[in-house]
């Protein structure tokens, strides 16, 4: 298994957007170096980075992003996917960074196909992506739970609000390891690696529950993301011990998208980003 290693941002700030809202950031990596955005998973804000032990080599200058009203991104009520992307041109023009190759990780995943379907990006990695549950290929085999909530978005998303805007950041981790198979639970509960994480959720939360309410409510509902006419290069990966991020483990989800390449990996689960960096950013710059 290849390493875990976490550490801080070498540079951290905010943008702003047209419309005068604020964009968090964080890099990692050389300055001048290929820049790779990513839209990091449920409840987790910009600190939260991967591959720090790779990017430097590579010539990656890794940009975490906040979604709106996490760590801080200045909260968008009723936001959409599309508006995401919106956000992401426009921080990507400001900031010079071109069309940026982009990783979207668990429930960030839609929300970065989403900046590839619009044409912002010019290469993307899902890696353990958050599938589009609310699909009708899934319908009867979700676990109940699951698809009582999945029901609630689709049909009564305010009240599905509601619901998520009841979680914390506690309530996160507690799910995140009562979930994860053992080859996980080595990555996520390293000392190093916990406190990194239990930290990014933290700030996530910081201006309140909505802005994970908003991203889990859309996650769950249909998406408005037109996969077909992605024209980028797209690679999904996903863990072969994963059992928590696509009941078909990304087989659907990739057959949707023109072009795309699926990767199992053995041996791990839905942490993947983290023990398998280099080849995911290695294949994504390729």
């Amino acid at each position: 298994m290849a390493t875990t290693r976490i550490s801080p941002p070498a540079r951290a700030g905010t943008e702003r957007l047209p419309d005068g809202r604020l964009m968090g950031w964080a890099e990692w990596g050389p300055a001048d170096g290929t820049p790779v955005l990513l839209s990091p998973g449920a409840a987790t804000s910009r600190s939260l980075g991967f591959g720090a032990d790779v990017v430097d080599g590579l010539r990656v200058r890794l940009i975490s992003v906040d979604r709106p009203g996490l760590g801080a991104s200045t909260p968008a009520p009723r936001r959409t996917f599309g508006d995401f992307a919106d956000d992401v041109r426009a921080f990507a023009v400001r900031r010079g960074l071109d069309r940026p190759a982009m990783v979207g990780n668990s429930q960030g995943a839609p929300f970065a196909l989403a900046c590839a379907a619009r044409g912002v990006t010019r290469a993307l990695a899902v890696v353990s992506g958050a599938d589009e549950v609310a699909a009708v290929r899934f319908a009867g085999v979700l676990p109940d739970d699951l698809g009582r909530l999945v029901d609630l978005a689709v049909t009564d998303p305010d009240s599905a609000e509601k619901v998520f805007a009841g979680f914390t950041p506690q309530a996160m981790w507690d799910m995140v390891m009562a979930g994860s198979p053992e080859c996980d639970l080595a990555v996520y509960q390293e000392p190093s690696f916990a406190a990194a994480y239990r930290q990014a959720l933290t700030e996530a939360f910081a201006q309140g529950p909505e802005g994970y309410a908003r991203d889990t409510v859309l996650a769950m509902g249909h998406w408005d993301v037109d996969l077909p006419s992605i024209t980028v290069p797209v690679h999904v990966w996903y863990g072969e011990e994963d059992a928590s991020h696509s009941p078909d483990q990304g087989a659907g989800l990739t057959a949707r998208i023109p072009g795309a390449v699926r990767h199992l990996v053995p041996g791990i689960g839905g942490a993947v980003l983290w023990t398998h960096a280099e080849d995911i950013l290695r294949t994504l710059l390729r």
